[in-house]
């Protein structure tokens, strides 16, 4: 049977279009997957758990403790250093971390070693410093030549270790001019000096110094080879007087490069031999 005609305002029928999705056989989508992959995490770090458990002393494990702990910046408030400087404690109290088991201060790890210090180390370095100087002293009393030469001598601790410096004044002069050859006065301080160092265990250093004045034309010499020379002459001297030979580890000369008084390259006290006895 033929259509009736479609009257002239009669709207067009609607368009139904069907979507079908073909899903394959036995496919459930990939979520299982990061279900499975948080397992296998899961069991990962609990097996590590397991392990360091095993393997670490009970310190360590108080060490790993305070290190995860969610407060331990809260505690560390309330600690050694709060409240203002320090906060009426000392930097060598014990941190109040949870689990602090074990914790000794800090005392070890605050002393430079080149200061004082706390009771242990640097009151020793103090100790046997001032003992040195103490000899060194009854020795350069046992003379008025000695005595008088008392102020050439400056004794310091530093990183390194003890370090004497004789020092030349407009009245005092280590060597002749210009030579390696020691003044009367010079051999007997190294006299003195050699005697207090001998007994003392370590190492030594010699670094011979001049001052900054221009050498006369044609004169062959110069002050790297003099404060070299001056160096070696002050360790035969010492040699001399109780020093073994193989307790010297370094004999060097570095001209006017370290000058003492910087703003008069050709002062006197800018001449100088310093000895080091190491730590």
């Amino acid at each position: 049977m033929a259509k009736p005609p479609r009257g002239k305002n009669e709207p067009p029928p609607p368009i139904i279009v069907k979507k079908i999705t073909i899903v394959a056989g036995g496919h459930h989508g990939g979520a299982w997957k990061v279900a499975y992959a948080d397992f296998v995490t899961a069991m990962m770090a609990f097996f590590l758990l397991l392990w360091l458990l095993g393997a670490t002393t009970e310190k360590q494990r108080k060490g790993i403790a305070d290190y995860f702990t969610p407060t331990l910046v809260k505690m560390r408030q309330d600690s050694a250093g709060a409240n203002g400087l320090l906060g009426g404690s000392s930097i060598t109290d014990v941190d109040n971390y949870p689990h602090k088991g074990g914790q000794t201060g800090t005392k070890a790890l605050t002393i430079p070693r080149d200061a004082t210090g706390g009771p242990k180390e640097g009151a020793a370095r103090v100790k046997r410093m001032n003992t040195m100087q103490q000899r060194l002293n009854q020795k350069l009393a046992t003379s008025e030549q000695l005595r008088r030469l008392a102020r050439q001598v400056r004794m310091i601790d530093t990183s390194e270790g003890y370090r004497i410096d004789l020092v030349d004044d407009a009245d005092f002069s280590m060597f002749q001019l210009g030579t390696t050859v020691l003044t009367p006065d010079a051999s007997a301080l190294l006299r003195a000096i050699g005697q207090t160092l001998a007994p003392e265990p370590g190492g030594l250093s010699i670094r011979g110094h001049t001052d900054a004045l221009p050498w006369r034309p044609g004169v062959a010499a110069n002050n790297w080879s003099l404060s070299a020379g001056r160096a070696e002459t002050t360790r035969q001297a010492l040699m001399q007087n109780g020093i073994a030979e193989p307790r010297f580890t370094r004999i060097e000369g570095v001209a006017d490069r370290e000058l003492l008084i910087k703003s008069a390259p050709g002062d006197p006290r800018n001449r100088r031999i310093s000895i080091l006895l190491m730590h």
